[in-house]
């Protein structure tokens, strides 16, 4: 039975764990021939490696062990995907961070570091993509945005932020590029079972009790799983998606602001 990314070569930043994770996998598991993993943590996307080649045995995995922010490991990285796969296909930027805080509570150099790693890891890595993908005349990137950006949250203001600035860039890049055949679109998860959440809730006073008002912003009860976003990914990563751009796609439990 045919794969919905059958033939396709995907990059897909902090794909080391959770949501990144999980969508390399599936990816493969859905017949791309190449899946490009890019995380900081070696170790991290070695193991995402591994689980790749045990779901599916005829993708090719490329590892780059790389941090988002680095201005040259992007152009890099897509060069050499390239030479080797002779193409991309999507693009899809996991990577993220959060230190949680009140603006009053954050410091300028925590400000800087959100948007360094969220926005411009985004901005860097959409950059190197878009020539080959606009070259070849088609493409799909995604980028993962957050439900909190549209309905709001509590003490995480420059995460918020940040992830409200994700979804003006795709908005706007997936305008410039409409007419191009590459396609640009944001997923805005609820909170999901990753590293990123459960550092998020282990930095508080009584993680517990964040655990719980959380979750009770889910009229579902429960907490998304990675496995739940890549699906979402795959639908805008696959051909499907040809006339879906410049959207946001919510994959957040029903959650309710306030």
């Amino acid at each position: 039975m045919p794969g919905r990314l059958d033939g396709k070569v995907a990059l897909i930043t902090g794909g080391g764990s959770g949501i990144g994770r999980a969508t390399a996998v599936l990816f493969a598991a859905e017949g791309a021939r190449a899946v490009v993993v890019v995380d900081r943590n070696g170790d991290g996307a070695q193991a995402t490696a591994t689980a790749i080649a045990d779901a599916a045995p005829a993708c090719a995995v490329d590892v780059s062990v790389a941090d988002v922010t680095d201005t040259g490991a992007p152009a890099t990285t897509v060069a050499g995907t390239l030479d080797t796969h002779g193409g991309l296909d999507v693009v899809l930027t996991a990577a993220g961070l959060s230190v949680g805080q009140t603006l009053a509570d954050t410091t300028p150099a925590e400000w800087e570091q959100v948007f360094t790693v969220n926005v411009t890891g985004t901005y860097l890595w959409l950059r190197a993509a878009i020539p080959p993908m606009v070259e070849q005349g088609s493409g799909s990137i995604i980028t993962i945005a957050s439900q909190l950006a549209i309905n709001g949250g509590r003490a995480n203001t420059a995460y918020i932020a940040s992830k409200g600035a994700v979804i003006a860039m795709t908005r706007t890049t997936a305008l410039d590029l409409a007419r191009t055949g590459v396609r640009v679109n944001s997923i805005l998860p609820g909170a999901t079972e990753t590293p990123l959440l459960e550092r998020s809730f282990g930095r508080l006073a009584d993680p517990e009790r964040a655990r719980a008002r959380s979750l009770a912003r889910h009229p579902m009860g429960r907490f998304g799983k990675p496995e739940e976003i890549a699906q979402a990914a795959l639908y805008l990563a696959s051909d499907e998606s040809s006339f879906t751009t410049g959207t946001e796609i919510r994959v957040d439990g029903g959650w309710i602001s306030g």
